[in-house]
């Protein structure tokens, strides 16, 4: 069995991961932890894991938390960005494997990560050995990776949708001009109190945000740029619409004259035959984020509505694929276990 905690486990994306890991075979839940909710259970906060999960909530710090946790193959971040990386160098020398769900080591520079985020990087050591968590393009690099950053839910729907397209030896597509047009469900702000997040303020509502500065924009250059082996110039406009779950988005790619009569369904098709959480739909297909609700599945659409220019429509579950999903398939690959393993639920519909 691999032995896991989970640091901050009170929030959205908290709560997914202990739905995946509590089912999964292979894994024991060691701790749990909450500074808000010490002492309470975690069924009695969230009555879905009733019979699933019979542990309460630690504090961070206890000596019995911390031991727990040094005992640990591996440790789960699910916190504010800035906290992985002040605890994480503790538990990387006691042997303990880490991935962050957060930002803490997603961003190469550690100076990009301060304008970003607003905070400096405590441990720019650690950035360069930190190992991006998108299987389907580090899947090698994770396997043997100590300290994971697992990307944000925007990066990876951006990422996979373009990846086919760019990670070629010469461009098909005007490189500088990558539009991605993204929505996502208020459950990607998190679980916190906010006027902007009450229903009275999202539904029936649908408006941009960020669309001069967003923080995932440096992670969705940073990592096209790496996935191109050349930069990339990218226009990303992130929309709220008033539902729970769910990422749509949109991308647009001018494709040069000479790849005109390239045949890119086919393209996509072959790029992704072998990943088991990436499917490409027939061409023409629109996907809805309810396809993909609860499971850690992908999905991508591709339409030309003129010859020089490609759409890319792509779907996945924010709280799954995006972040907590992803990261039990990054453990799968860090202890050599089939990645399937525990994420092949069926999405839920309606």
């Amino acid at each position: 069995m691999i032995k896991v905690g989970i640091v901050g486990g009170t929030g959205y994306t908290g709560v997914e991961l202990l739905r995946l890991l509590s089912s999964h075979p292979r894994a024991e839940i060691l701790a749990i932890t909450s500074r808000n909710e010490t002492g309470q259970a975690v069924s009695s906060l969230f009555p879905s894991l009733r019979g699933k999960l019979d542990m309460l909530f630690s504090v961070p710090d206890d000596d019995s938390t911390v031991a727990a946790f040094k005992a640990c193959d591996l440790v789960f971040f699910a916190t504010p960005h800035g906290i992985a990386m002040q605890q994480a160098p503790d538990l990387l020398s006691s042997g303990a494997r880490v991935i962050d769900l957060a930002a803490d080591f997603r961003l190469k520079d550690p100076q990009v990560f301060e304008k970003w985020y607003g905070m400096p990087h405590s441990q720019p050591e650690l950035l360069k050995t930190a190992v991006y968590g998108l299987p389907e393009i580090n899947r090698t690099d994770i396997r043997a990776a100590r300290l994971v950053g697992l990307p944000g839910c925007y990066p990876t729907s951006v990422q996979l949708g373009l990846a086919p397209v760019l990670r070629q030896p010469a461009p098909l597509v005007d490189e500088m001009t990558l539009i991605a047009d993204c929505k996502s469900g208020t459950s990607g702000a998190g679980r916190r109190a906010s006027i902007g997040m009450l229903l009275s303020e999202t539904s029936d509502n649908f408006h941009a945000y960020g669309a001069s500065a967003h923080r995932h924009y440096p992670e969705i250059v940073q990592g096209l740029s790496a996935i191109a082996g050349r930069d990339i110039g990218l226009t990303f406009v992130p929309h709220l619409v008033p539902m729970i779950r769910g990422i749509h988005a949109t991308l647009y790619a001018r494709i040069l004259p000479a790849a005109q009569n390239r045949d890119f369904q086919a393209l996509y098709e072959d790029y992704y035959r072998a990943e088991p959480f990436v499917d490409v739909l027939p061409s023409g297909s629109h996907p809805e984020t309810r396809s993909v609700r609860g499971s850690n599945l992908l999905r991508i659409a591709l339409h030309r509505p003129q010859a020089d220019m490609l759409l890319a429509l792509v779907v996945e579950d924010n709280l799954v694929k995006g972040a907590a999903g992803q990261a039990v398939q990054c453990m799968n690959l860090m202890f050599g276990l089939n990645e399937s393993t525990g994420l092949e639920q069926v999405p839920l519909l309606p």
